[in-house]
């Protein structure tokens, strides 16, 4: 696998503002090197490195979009450029009236937030509902076999973070190195920085897609945008940089992009 040295360039990017459309430009397996050392890699197609991951991402991605697991609809400044007619799309309501659905579902564990009247940390209401199994133990599972990925292509990162995850309890994890997913619908996520992540650990994004353009990640620090393509694998420090989505483009009726996401928050570490 080659190796992609990332360089740090100017840039005008602040967080908040919806992600511009770029032409993806990083488009096969890679590692990713930053001042010397890997920090994360790219790779196109998981069926390449596990017929198992390949296979569970696949029911995880039917179930979601299936009636059978409870959503939220996304309320925020999400934008979906329809192919045919050029305009975009900012809300729930305008989605619908377009065709276009947005939605998110988080499973794992959720961090407490005194201001949204959640003073206590939590696992996600999903795991509750009976319908949603077979979404929930896909995921897990295509989480378990994502980390053996990495342990494969970046051995010294799957170290570092089981190193970190030490001083989280199991009840908090899902997988072994993560305590979080979400996994999104149609969703360009504006430029931000995942600042509730631990430092030192790296994010592993599952995509998803049919019918449909755009939907890259674009890291405007290092001038990079990563083709999202079906059944890629990306896994990047995204409590490092800003980042975000650029817009979703569905060219069919049936057009969507998923991101299917492993994330671990610092807030339950030592609980």
């Amino acid at each position: 696998m080659k190796t992609l040295k990332l360089e740090q360039v100017e840039h005008n990017k602040k967080v908040g503002k919806d992600c511009p459309y770029y032409e993806p430009n990083v488009k096969e397996d890679c590692l990713l090197e930053l001042d010397g050392e890997i920090v994360g890699f790219y790779i196109r197609d998981v069926k390449e490195y596990s017929e198992k991951l390949n296979l569970l991402l696949a029911v995880a991605a039917k179930e979601f979009r299936g009636d059978n697991v409870p959503k939220t609809i996304m309320d925020r400044m999400s934008t979906i450029a329809n192919e045919k007619d050029k305009t975009k799309v900012h809300n729930r309501a305008a989605s619908r009236a377009k065709g276009c659905s947005q939605y998110s579902t988080i499973l794992g564990s959720i961090a407490p937030n005194p201001v949204m009247r959640r003073p206590y940390p939590n696992i996600s209401s999903v795991h509750r509902d009976k319908k949603a199994q077979t979404f929930i133990k896909a995921l897990w599972g295509a989480c378990l076999e994502a980390e053996q990925i990495v342990k494969q292509l970046t051995p010294n990162l799957y170290e570092r973070q089981q190193e970190i995850f030490k001083d989280i309890k199991d009840e908090w994890k899902f997988g072994t190195m993560y305590t979080s997913s979400i996994s999104n619908f149609n969703i360009a996520a504006p430029f931000h920085r995942d600042t509730g992540n631990l430092k030192g650990t790296v994010n592993i994004i599952l995509t998803k897609r049919n019918n449909a353009n755009g939907g890259c990640l674009n890291v405007p620090d290092y001038n990079v945008t990563f083709e999202q393509a079906d059944n890629s694998m990306l896994v990047y420090p995204a409590w490092k940089n800003v980042h975000g989505v650029t817009p979703i483009k569905p060219i069919a009726d049936d057009g969507y992009r998923n991101s299917l996401i492993f994330y671990p928050l610092k807030a339950f570490k030592g609980i």
